[in-house]
């Protein structure tokens, strides 16, 4: 099971640092008050990104001088997979990656290395994890957040901006917000967050968001059938998305498979023991 400590984690690097967007996020990030400590670019190793953040040429590299807890990857698609492989083999504990468009078989050597590695993967196309108060890793907009005990999850970016937004002006404050990423593969489940925030006492309720594509959110449904006793809110996006087309990120799209659509996933929430709504507006003036 995912340790809760993991996303508070002190010395945070950024693999991508120079780059257009992971410099972007990476001043924003440190705006936030998350400690980052290195960067790595391969092209730019012995410099400084703006004037105070030593930058590596590897990770190791940068463990030959102090502990890494977290890293965040913006490194571009190409060369994604070699990142997050560094980061494996590295042993950091938490590996945020906000890089899209990984190819699918890069991905399948990326979850057979993870196995039994010890590092938790969060994404690719994520926008990565928010804990309130602590530690922003990634490029989700914090000034939407505020700390409180209410735990969100889910597989669209924008979506999750929303829910944050409305559940503040709710007054509903969040522990952790954790996007997982909208690709079929990926490292983090539904099942993952689940299980962390049905044990982490700091967190009262759940809100999930999915799509149509796959079946994560039905194996979400299953768990929380047998295995939860907080509160679980649950919208899936997708309810007038035709078969075969896809929508936005490469897991939504719909198969043959019946329980891949929004419409048969809601049901089985439901019937599972989560709230369920067809809108996020709907799905959040309903938490209590």
């Amino acid at each position: 099971m995912i340790n809760p400590s993991i996303f508070t984690g002190k010395n945070v690097i950024v693999q991508g640092i120079t780059g257009t967007h992971g410099a972007f996020h990476t001043r924003n990030m440190l705006s936030y008050g998350t400690n980052i400590v290195a960067g790595t670019s391969p092209t730019k190793a012995g410099t400084m990104f703006d004037d105070t953040i030593p930058v590596y040429a590897s990770i190791a590299d940068i463990q030959k001088e102090r502990q890494v807890d977290i890293t965040v990857i913006f490194v571009p698609a190409a060369h994604a997979k070699a990142a997050v492989l560094e980061a494996i083999d590295a042993k950091v504990p938490l590996i945020v990656c906000i890089t899209e468009h990984i190819p699918v078989h890069d991905m399948l050597q990326i979850s057979q290395h993870l196995k039994g590695s010890g590092s938790v993967l969060i994404g690719p196309n994520s926008p990565g994890v928010l804990t309130p108060g602590k530690n922003l890793l990634g490029i989700t907009p914090a000034s939407l957040s505020t700390a409180g005990d209410t735990a969100l999850v889910s597989r669209s970016g924008t979506l999750t901006y929303e829910a944050m937004d409305l559940l503040t002006r709710r007054g509903f404050g969040q522990k952790c917000i954790i996007g997982i990423g909208g690709d079929m593969v990926r490292g983090t489940s539904f099942v993952d967050c689940l299980e962390l925030f049905e044990h982490d006492p700091d967190v009262a309720r759940i809100v999930m968001i999915g799509e149509i594509g796959g079946v994560d959110e039905i194996e979400a449904a299953d768990y929380i059938k047998t295995s939860m006793t907080k509160p679980v809110y649950a919208y899936i996006a997708g309810h007038s998305a035709p078969a075969g087309v896809q929508m936005g990120h490469a897991g939504a799209i719909m198969g043959t498979n019946t329980l891949e659509s929004a419409s048969e996933k809601t049901a089985y929430l439901k019937k599972s023991g989560a709230h369920v709504a067809d809108s996020i507006t709907d799905l959040i003036s309903h938490i209590r």
